[in-house]
C-alpha cells in the first residue's frame, strides 16, 4: 500500500494531534536552544525541558502509529459549558495575576472553576480549597526554593 492510501484511511484527529504535539516539542526545543545559561555541574536549566520535548516527541510517534492504524478507542463528545469554565479560569488566572492579583488569589479562581467544570457545584469550597493550595505552592516556590512567583497583596502578608 502507498503512503498516500496509507494517509487517506488513517485517522485525522489523531495525525492532527501528533503534528500539534511535534509542533510543542519543537518550540520547546527552540527555546531551550537559545538559554544563554549553562551549567558547570551536569544537570543545567536545560535538561527538564528537553525531556518534555522529547517525552512530546515519543507522544507524537505513538499517535501517528496509531493514527495510521486506526486504532484510536472510541472519543467521547466534549462538553463545551466545563471547557468554558476551564477556559475562562485561566482568563481569570492571567488577567488576575497581570493586574497585580497575585498568585494566590488566581489559583484559587482557576482551581474552582475548573472543579466546576468536572462537575462539582460547591464552588465557595473549592475556592476556600483553592485558596489554601495556592498557599501552600507560593510558600514552598517562594520560601523554601527561592523562586519568584507573582505577588499580590495576599502574598506581601507572607
Amino acid at each position: 500500500m502507498s503512503i498516500l492510501a496509507t494517509l487517506r484511511r488513517a485517522d485525522p484527529v489523531g495525525l492532527v494531534v501528533a503534528v500539534l504535539l511535534l509542533v510543542a516539542a519543537a518550540i520547546i526545543f527552540w527555546d531551550t536552544s537559545q538559554l544563554t545559561i549553562s551549567s558547570t555541574y551536569g544537570l543545567g536549566p536545560k535538561t527538564v525541558p528537553n525531556v518534555i520535548a522529547t517525552g512530546l516527541l515519543l507522544l507524537a510517534a505513538g499517535n501517528v502509529a496509531i493514527a495510521l492504524r486506526r486504532d484510536f478507542p472510541a472519543r467521547e463528545h466534549a462538553d463545551p459549558t466545563a471547557l468554558l469554565l476551564i477556559l475562562g479560569g485561566l482568563v481569570a488566572l492571567m488577567a488576575l495575576i497581570a493586574a497585580g492579583g497575585g498568585f494566590i488569589a488566581a489559583t484559587a479562581i482557576l482551581f474552582a472553576c475548573t472543579s466546576a467544570a468536572f462537575g462539582r457545584r460547591a464552588f465557595l469550597a473549592d475556592l476556600a480549597i483553592g485558596f489554601a493550595l495556592g498557599a501552600v505552592i507560593y510558600l514552598v516556590f517562594v520560601k523554601l526554593l527561592t523562586l519568584g512567583l507573582p505577588a499580590g497583596p495576599l502574598e506581601r502578608l507572607l
